[in-house]
């Protein structure tokens, strides 16, 4: 098994790459910081082209993929976290909707197509400027498989969880949600704010 790096150094150095932005991505000649007309904020900006280089957190979309009770969870073949259990779930692309990312990624990591429901958990992950949305879904037809991202997918029962072995606090918050509203059969939209570890992402 690959050694479970930890990966929070590297995103503090690109965060501080990407606001340390001395030359303009549109023209390349040197920047500087100021606040621009109608900002409140000290943005880069080019000094030449006048281009304002704002960084803006990132969507990640994923499932919550169930299937006759159980949960579908994906063993990642990539870092971070190597080797542990998650949802599906990676970036947004340009172009999609956010169930169209979602559903893209269920594709890509465990083979599966999806029903989307609903909106079900969002999670505010300011520290590394991430913004994580999950949604309530059925797989289609039971069919599913192991992307190259993944080692392994497999349905999980409730009492079948690996707890000690999920990859990221967005994953365990929401296996937790969706147990205890299975409860009560209602499923409403969970918001939180998570982050005081630097060891999240997609």
């Amino acid at each position: 098994m690959m050694p479970n790096f930890d990966f929070s150094v590297i995103l503090t150095l690109l965060l501080s790459l990407m606001m340390n932005m001395n030359f303009c991505v549109n023209c390349g000649h040197k920047t500087t910081e100021k606040i621009p007309l109608g900002d409140q904020k000290v943005r880069k900006v080019c000094t030449t082209c006048g281009y304002i280089h704002y960084i803006n957190p990132k969507v990640i979309c994923g499932a919550l993929v169930l299937w006759e009770d159980k949960v579908l969870l994906c063993r990642r073949a990539i870092e971070p976290r190597y080797g542990l259990w998650t949802l599906p779930a990676g970036y947004m692309e340009l172009f999609e909707t956010m169930e169209q990312g979602a559903a893209r990624e269920t594709r890509e990591e465990a083979e599966a197509e999806v029903d989307i429901e609903q909106l079900y958990c969002m999670y505010n992950i300011p520290r590394i400027g991430q913004i994580y949305v999950l949604f309530k879904s059925q797989l289609i037809d039971g069919k599913f498989g192991a992307g190259e991202e993944t080692i392994e997918a497999r349905l999980f029962d409730e009492d079948e969880i690996p707890w000690s072995e999920l990859a990221f606090p967005s994953v365990e918050h929401t296996l937790r949600h969706y147990f205890e509203d299975r409860k009560t059969n209602n499923f409403p939209m969970h918001l939180e704010t998570l982050g005081t570890r630097l060891d999240h992402t997609g």
